[in-house]
């Protein structure tokens, strides 16, 4: 029986293991050490902010970066409803209420007119918008070069969630380095990994400062255990810095891989009217996850006949993210729609990007795809 093919397994080998040895040999085992801080100097210099801090997960980094925005319990925060549920959660861990916009179809990324047109309408019954919080699609930026002017405007803080696009840019800056704040996530599925694991990215020293103290339980510097206000055990260790930090030097290579199946992806699909990879003209992207939208009325088929003959054969695919607004616990929420993201929820299809994945899982999975394709066209795809 064959191996399951995953979407995106973690891409690690003898240089992180190394990595991780030797910090077990330093000693320097808990929440601290001298990896953790190069870590961080490492990511910043790579992003190109003034600093960062290593937290427990891209979400405790979205968590922080609001609360050194400023925002508060009786805020709104514009948020993309396509997205990880991530994204929303940080803002009601505040108790602030987030206030959903639909995307550009061409790319997931936020709608910027809408994101304006809902920005004045909130402005102008009075509500204080504590934020904006673009998300950089499947390892693709936002179009910032439209969104920071709108926020600078409107002088609303811009938290980039660009957990997904470590290794991206757009107009050449890194993505992480727009706005007041980006974050950046290391999960398992991630461009890269430190198992679990993200980062807060700031030129704003006081901003990281305060994000460093709440993220230790925002303990006041005296030799026993002071505390004035709740803090967080939000801290990134030693130990899984040093995983990062291999991860790190491996990381052009890992978005090479990812955009070189992006290629094959893409020469596979070119003769297939309605099907269309989503965001394909970004040549800037990190190609974390690729993307395939389905037109049915063109192709015959639809997403989940592709997705059901890839589980057939053990290869894992998988919807684009459940709208916020169509989610349970945001039933009723404002939103300002299109209907573009239900539209990619039901058309669109994310197929195995990892940059893990050897040639032969490569070649088996595209020709699952040839073969479905055939079947459905009487003959060869290309």
């Amino acid at each position: 029986m064959n191996q399951t093919i995953h979407l995106s397994p973690p891409d690690v080998g003898p240089l992180e293991e190394s990595y991780l040895v030797a910090a077990l040999r330093s000693g320097w085992v808990a929440p601290a050490g001298p990896d953790l801080q190069a870590f961080e100097h490492d990511i910043a210099e790579r992003v190109g902010t003034g600093g960062a801090v290593a937290v427990s997960s891209g979400t405790a980094a979205l968590h922080l970066a609001l609360l050194g925005v400023g925002v508060t319990p009786d805020d709104v925060v514009i948020v993309p409803t396509l997205t990880f549920v991530a994204t929303a959660n940080a803002v009601h861990y505040i108790g602030a209420r987030p206030v959903f916009v639909d995307c550009d179809p061409r790319t997931g990324n936020l709608d910027i007119d809408l994101t304006a047109d809902l920005l004045r309408r909130l402005r102008s019954r009075g509500e204080r918008v504590g934020a904006i919080v673009p998300v950089d699609m499947f390892g693709s930026c936002v179009d910032y070069h439209s969104l920071v002017p709108v926020c600078d405007e409107a002088e609303v803080p811009l938290v980039e969630d660009a957990a997904e696009a470590l290794g991206a840019s757009h107009r050449g800056q890194p993505a992480g380095s727009f706005g007041h704040a980006g974050v950046l996530s290391f999960n398992g599925n991630k461009i890269m990994t430190t198992s679990g694991g993200g980062m807060l990215v700031s030129d704003d020293v006081a901003l990281l400062d305060r994000a460093r103290h709440l993220s230790t339980q925002a303990r006041e510097p005296a030799r026993h255990y002071e505390h004035r206000e709740t803090g967080y055990n939000y801290r990134l260790s030693n130990l899984l810095a040093a995983l990062g930090r291999a991860q790190l030097l491996r990381l052009d290579e890992m978005i090479a891989r990812r955009r070189q199946l992006r290629d094959h992806y893409a020469k596979l699909f070119a003769p297939v009217p309605g099907v269309q990879l989503l965001g394909a003209e970004d040549t800037e992207s990190n190609c974390w996850l690729t993307v395939i939208t389905v037109e049915r009325e063109r192709c015959g088929w639809q997403a989940d006949d592709l997705a059901a003959h890839l589980a057939e054969r053990d290869i894992e695919t998988r919807p684009v993210w459940k709208p916020m607004h169509l989610q349970p616990m945001h039933a009723g929420a404002e939103s300002l729609l299109s209907g573009a993201a239900e539209r990619l929820f039901a058309d669109g299809l994310t197929l195995p990007s990892g940059s893990a994945l050897t040639e032969p899982q490569i070649a088996r999975v595209l020709a699952a795809i040839d073969e479905f394709l055939a079947a459905r066209t009487g003959g060869p795809a290309a």
